[in-house]
């Protein structure tokens, strides 16, 4: 019975979402939000591999222990929670951590986390005022296609693959790429992919990230063990109390 009303809601979201006009990176946000802010996951659990790809064709495996809470939050074990070697994403803010230690905080957005997750949980107006804050051209609006499926893009003419862009699937309305500056060098240009989407509880879920500079594949993230809706202690995510909660098994 659960699929069952999943796929109703489904079909008539889509149906509600044909009505609603998107012309704008103002449209297209608030169509996001709209289209799932009564369904989607509060909060996330799951277990990331996350794998670097050197330049002389080698690459490095970790394993990463995340937890999310709807909206701005995010904490990432790296390794074992014992070794106390991670970072929180609270707000605006990134927290790192070393031997549970404290080691730095700076003011820092995570495009990822807000236009995968955030855009559906916060009212649109934030999420349009983030985007505009990392150099988003919210006033360039088009419509490509990426895969095959008709998509909207937000921060660049078309054909423009260097600008600060995002791009959002047509039909589910979700997050699929950015571009962005490149790590060290402004010149360059990253691009982020969401990939394997979900069905997740009344959302979706990418179980792969991939991250390139330029047709280079550099970083990738695969996702396991994924658990919508947890029950996560406030405390998770208080950078105060790192070393002393964990949520993981």
């Amino acid at each position: 019975m659960r699929l069952v009303r999943f796929v109703i809601f489904f079909v008539l979201a889509c149906c509600a979402a044909q009505a609603q006009t998107v012309s704008s990176c103002a449209d297209l946000v608030r169509a996001m939000h709209d289209r799932y802010a009564k369904t989607w996951y509060q909060t996330l659990t799951f277990t990331q591999k996350s794998t670097t790809y050197n330049p002389d064709g080698t690459s490095k495996a970790e394993t990463w222990y995340e937890a999310l809470s709807m909206p701005a939050k995010l904490r990432i074990d790296i390794g074992p929670p014992a070794e106390g070697k991670g970072y929180l994403l609270v707000d605006g803010k990134v927290h790192i951590y070393r031997d549970n230690k404290l080691a730095n905080t700076r003011d820092q957005q995570n495009m990822l986390l807000v236009l995968g997750f955030d855009v559906y949980a916060q009212p649109p107006d934030k999420t349009l005022g983030i985007a505009k804050a990392e150099g988003y051209d919210t006033q360039k609006f088009h419509e490509d296609t990426w895969k095959g499926e008709p998509s909207y893009v937000c921060g660049a003419e078309k054909g423009d693959l260097k600008s600060t862009q995002f791009w959002v699937e047509k039909k589910r309305l979700l997050f699929t790429r950015l571009f962005e500056p490149g790590q060290g060098d402004p010149k360059g240009v990253q691009e982020v992919r969401f990939e394997d989407y979900r069905p997740l509880l009344g959302g979706w879920v990418s179980a792969r990230v991939e991250v390139y500079n330029g047709d280079k594949l550099v970083f990738s993230e695969d996702y396991t063990d994924i658990q919508g809706n947890p029950k996560l202690d406030p405390a998770v995510f208080d950078p105060e109390k790192f070393a002393s909660t964990h949520w993981e098994k």
